[in-house]
């Protein structure tokens, strides 16, 4: 069936409760004309997937389930006609124009794959799928024609770069803010406080993430998605610390000229422009650059012997396999042992490290083979752990 008239693009969001997901909800507000919420899928925050499903009425609805008391809040409000379906069958139906794919973790690879399979665009903000999965989400992609958009404000301006352009890219420069501890020492590093981890300068997002940002892995595992999504070679891709956040990220072309994506930090301006593409719109919602604000753009090559999650992440990547698997999954368990404060916060990245050396890898694994690594390496990371200390 596809859109409705007048362009309204009708999409579905899953993990709409999670920082993209109401980031996303946030456009549709602003743009009710353009866009309208056919899905909804959120996870154990049954209050406020319930106020999503009053306020946007959608169609199709996903929960993942906290209990009777949860099935029973859903059901008053599915009262509207909305019907219960599974995540795979929320993000292939024939209805949905785009899939917004903000869950985080392996849970967003199944439903992504069914997306593909059905020639969907997606906006991808779940980095696992293609860290994880990268080979096979791009030759399924391919094959289906469907498209993927990054909501990563980094991958955004990449594209939003390469628009128009030929293949003649040297290389790709992904910005980084360098996380509340970019001057951090080694030493200071060991006494990080989870509040202090949390506390991100330029950005809201999730707490996984927040974590992800302040040790350099979740730009790592950025390369890793650039490689997948346009293409690269590892050593064409390339990490700069930028503490400002208002250049996003690079693209150097063969003759030498550099071409940036600048902008305020705000995630929906992303999020807006995936699902918008190729149009651009206008919101006034999204806050605008004041020049007069900004008195410099400062730029540093990143410390990969303070900040070792991202040469892991970068390392895990080029090695390929179910490498990528593991560090992800590996991650995983550490940021929420250090969350649950079991770890100090250096030990996110020996824990992944040990994960990584012990993993017995498989090259050009099947999609089951990637979960069982993902599960290895979680398991891998507690036993390492033992009671909190690590090894």
């Amino acid at each position: 069936m596809g859109s409705m008239g007048n362009n309204m693009k009708q999409i579905t969001v899953l993990g709409s409760t999670g920082s993209i997901g109401q980031q996303t909800l946030d456009v549709v507000r602003a743009l009710p004309d353009k866009f309208r919420i056919i899905a909804l899928a959120g996870g154990a925050n049954i209050e406020l997937l319930t106020k999503q499903i009053e306020e946007f009425k959608p169609k199709f609805v996903y929960h993942l389930s906290s209990g009777s008391r949860g099935s029973k809040e859903l059901k008053s409000v599915t009262k509207t006609g909305c019907q219960f379906m599974s995540m795979e069958d929320i993000a292939s139906h024939p209805e949905v124009d785009i899939v917004v794919m903000a869950t985080s973790g392996k849970s967003g690879l199944s439903p992504t794959l069914a997306a593909i399979k059905a020639g969907k665009k997606i906006a991808l903000s779940n980095k696992e799928v293609l860290v994880m999965a990268g080979e096979i989400v791009t030759d399924e992609a391919r094959r289906h024609g469907a498209q993927i958009f990054s909501v990563d404000s980094e991958h955004s301006a990449i594209w939003q770069c390469l628009v128009g352009e030929s293949k003649k890219i040297v290389r790709l420069i992904l910005t980084a803010s360098g996380g509340p501890f970019r001057q951090y020492s080694k030493s200071q590093l060991k006494e990080v406080t989870v509040e202090q981890a949390l506390n991100h300068p330029s950005w809201r997002m999730g707490k996984k993430v927040t974590i992800d940002s302040a040790t350099l892995m979740n730009k790592g595992l950025e390369v890793i998605e650039a490689h997948w999504l346009f293409n690269m070679a590892y050593d064409k891709i390339e990490v700069i610390i930028h503490p400002q956040s208002i250049i996003h990220s690079m693209v150097e072309f063969v003759d030498g000229s550099i071409k940036a994506q600048l902008s305020y930090p705000d995630m929906r301006l992303p999020i807006q422009y995936a699902l918008s593409y190729p149009e651009r719109l206008a919101n006034p919602q999204l806050p605008k650059l004041d020049w007069s604000r900004i008195a410099s753009l400062n730029f540093a090559q990143p410390d990969f012997d303070t900040f070792p999650c991202l040469k892991l992440a970068m390392e895990a990547g080029r090695k390929g396999g179910t490498y990528p698997a593991v560090l992800c999954g590996a991650d995983e368990v550490a940021v929420e042992l250090f969350l649950s404060r079991r770890i100090k916060f250096t030990d996110i990245a020996k824990l992944v490290e040990q994960a990584l050396e012990q993993h017995k890898a498989r090259a050009s694994p099947s999609l089951e083979e990637i979960i069982e690594a993902d599960t290895w390496a979680r398991e891998k990371v507690r036993q390492l752990a033992g009671g909190g200390k690590p090894c």
